[in-house]
């Protein structure tokens, strides 16, 4: 506690004691700021996929600093799926390994084998098919959006615990609801954007295991919302146009006029400010020349975006009166 820690401070600045400490905790947060002060701090990243394999294969077959006394060998996929599911942890995958060598039977080839069943038993974890770069974590991503997109939250639930459960990156999860709730609901509740982006910023701060409860309050509130592409597809027609048409200039009206002699070029001139007009809005071109008759954004009768096509129908009707 921080009286123990006031306690130690003297001490610590006449070097009497030399401290050296380690905290799960963000000490910046938990110790006394004298100490930090005059601290030097670590911070310990936790082990590669690739250093926990390496740690395991020296545990299996090394003589000397490992078991390979025992005369055992390791299936790849075992190989992977601990070096996977120990999050990091090398003595959570060090003690796996030691409990699959001292308790499996030898093989008539004289040799202990550890496949993946044995490697389940050993750290209580089953297994799942999912490679992270693989066809599965494509295919189940693409579930979980289309699940989204669909409506459909018992399928959401489904395959955000099974990306969860094989130890997928949640903020990759956070981005693809993040694209939903823009790409599938859009203005038919614009709040679900709101959520996503919370959510993204929580499980950052957050992390596992509470990130889940984030990540699914997110989910689920974009799959049980109304549904619009309407955004998305305004955009895509329009970087369409702007991409495959002659660069169109802006309206000389809608021009840049905030300097000297901008007048004289005609930049600015008939220019309609819409808050002095009823609704604030006035009916005037904003589309260059050749794209007067194009409509980009199409509102739905979903959700939020009844009202806006509402509110654009009426503001445009009234102002043609």
């Amino acid at each position: 506690n921080k009286g123990q820690q006031d306690y130690l401070l003297p001490y610590v600045e006449d070097g009497t004691v030399i401290l050296i400490g380690a905290t799960t905790e963000n000490p910046y947060f938990e110790v006394n700021g004298a100490l930090i002060s005059r601290s030097i701090i670590f911070e310990l990243k936790p082990l590669t996929k690739d250093d926990i394999k390496e740690i395991l294969k020296r545990a299996v077959y090394d003589k000397e600093r490992g078991m390979g006394s025992y005369k055992a060998k390791i299936d790849d996929d075992a190989l992977e799926f601990l070096a996977d599911i120990s999050n990091g942890d090398a003595r959570n995958a060090l003690n796996a390994i030691e409990l699959g060598i001292l308790t499996t039977d030898r093989s008539q080839d004289g040799i202990i084998h550890i496949d993946i069943k044995t490697a389940e038993q050993c750290i209580q974890k089953r297994a799942i098919r999912y490679d992270k770069t693989g066809d599965n974590h494509y295919d189940t991503i693409s579930a979980f959006i289309k699940s989204m997109r669909g409506s459909d939250p018992d399928a959401v639930s489904y395959y955000l615990a099974k990306m969860l459960y094989a130890g997928e990156d949640i903020k990759f999860i956070a981005r693809r609801i993040m694209i939903c709730a823009s790409e599938d609901v859009g203005n038919a509740d614009p709040n679900a954007l709101v959520v996503a982006v919370s959510a993204a910023q929580a499980v950052e701060r957050i992390g596992m295991p509470e990130a889940r409860i984030i990540l699914s309050q997110a989910a689920l509130y974009v799959a049980c919302a109304p549904k619009s592409n309407a955004c998305y597809m305004a955009v895509d027609k329009a970087l369409d146009i702007v991409k495959t048409t002659k660069t169109q200039p802006v309206p000389a009206h809608l021009q840049d006029a905030h300097y000297k002699g901008s007048a004289k070029l005609g930049h600015g001139v008939g220019y309609k400010y819409a808050h002095d007009y009823p609704n604030h809005y006035v009916s005037q071109q904003y589309l260059p020349d050749a794209l007067v008759d194009e409509s980009f954004y199409s509102p739905t009768d979903n959700g939020y975006e009844k009202h806006i096509k509402e509110h654009l129908d009426r503001i445009r009707s009234e102002a043609q009166k």
